[in-house]
């Protein structure tokens, strides 16, 4: 049994390195993490304000060493202080023997398109951390040097975007992992000396959406997410129906279709207008369909938004 979960471990490991969309995570509540694959949506949709957002992804559950996927997104527009908007993204992903962490800074600059919307341009500049801590059990002695063995390697991280904010749709085009960056360590085993390393790809994404309002007593947001390392593809496919109640809560329920992956439902609730908690449930449709129970999901978003300054009225009598 030992052996069998640590050769999982060693597959999920090797399609970690070779299948597209576990260099970058995979998310159902993709449209509350734009920020962090796109920074030029930084801080563009909030007014006078700061936003925190926090995932969990539990992906395969039942599948030792699926990945466990945490986000931290944290984003401002200060417009009246501070040209454009400042965020700060963390990503933090277990799969199998690895583990790897992001940490990017990301600014957008808003240029005004007339009465249509706002276009974003945003950079992301941060740190890659990769690391693989494996155990190799049996056998524990002779063990064999073409296994990967322990590191961690750290290097520069960089994205682009572009992301338009329109009345009722937004669009938007980006890139991660500019700098390809190569994370390599000179390790020893059994006195034999070589290079571990990792190499990041460059990932391209194309995204959109609208909201349909009053639809069927509420309003309709749909949205799509394409994402490519031009060598795999996937998309999301994503739909929710959004209810308003009298004092102004909301709740709502949706469906996300995955390429190759999943089908997913997701439910929401907003009981005040800066606070929304949601949840879905991705049933997988592909090859890991017998073994997974599905993947889970939790989002938490909340937003703080700064009082307008009083204004104030001269009396002195030459301006009455």
């Amino acid at each position: 049994m030992v052996l069998k979960k640590n050769l999982l471990s060693l597959l999920l490991t090797f399609l970690s390195f070779g299948l597209f969309a576990q260099q970058d995570k995979l998310l159902t509540h993709f449209i509350y993490d734009k920020m962090s694959i796109n920074p030029g949506k930084t801080g563009i949709d909030i007014y006078n304000g700061v936003c925190a957002t926090s995932l969990y992804r539990n992906q395969w559950d039942k599948v030792n060493g699926a990945p466990n996927s945490a986000i931290l997104n944290v984003e401002a527009n200060l417009s009246k202080y501070f040209p454009g908007g400042i965020g700060l993204s963390f990503y933090h992903d277990a799969i199998g023997f690895s583990r790897q962490n992001n940490l990017l800074l990301n600014y957008s600059y808003p240029i005004s398109i007339g009465n249509a919307g706002t276009l974003g341009i945003g950079v992301g500049v941060g740190i890659m951390n990769y690391g693989m801590n494996p155990d190799w059990v049996p056998p524990t002695q002779n063990p064999d040097n073409s296994l990967p063995a322990g590191f961690a390697a750290t290097s520069l991280d960089a994205n682009f975007g572009l992301y338009f904010n329109g009345k009722d749709f937004y669009a938007g085009f980006s890139s991660t992992h500019l700098s390809e960056s190569l994370l390599k360590q000179d390790v020893t085993v059994n006195g034999v000396s070589f290079a571990q390393n990792y190499q990041t790809a460059r990932h391209y994404y194309l995204m959109g959406g609208k909201t349909f309002k009053d639809m069927f007593g509420g309003d309709i947001d749909a949205q799509i997410l394409m994402r490519t390392d031009l060598v795999k593809f996937s998309a999301d496919l994503n739909a929710r129906y959004i209810y308003t109640l009298k004092d102004q809560k909301q709740l709502y329920g949706g469906l996300t279709f995955r390429t190759s992956d999943a089908l997913a439902f997701m439910v929401g609730y907003t009981p005040i207008d800066r606070l929304t908690v949601g949840y879905s449930y991705d049933i997988t449709v592909n090859k890991l369909a017998n073994i997974s129970r599905g993947s889970h999901e939790l989002v938490v978003k909340y937003c703080m938004y700064l009082k307008e300054p009083p204004v104030s009225w001269s009396r002195h009598p030459r301006w009455l």
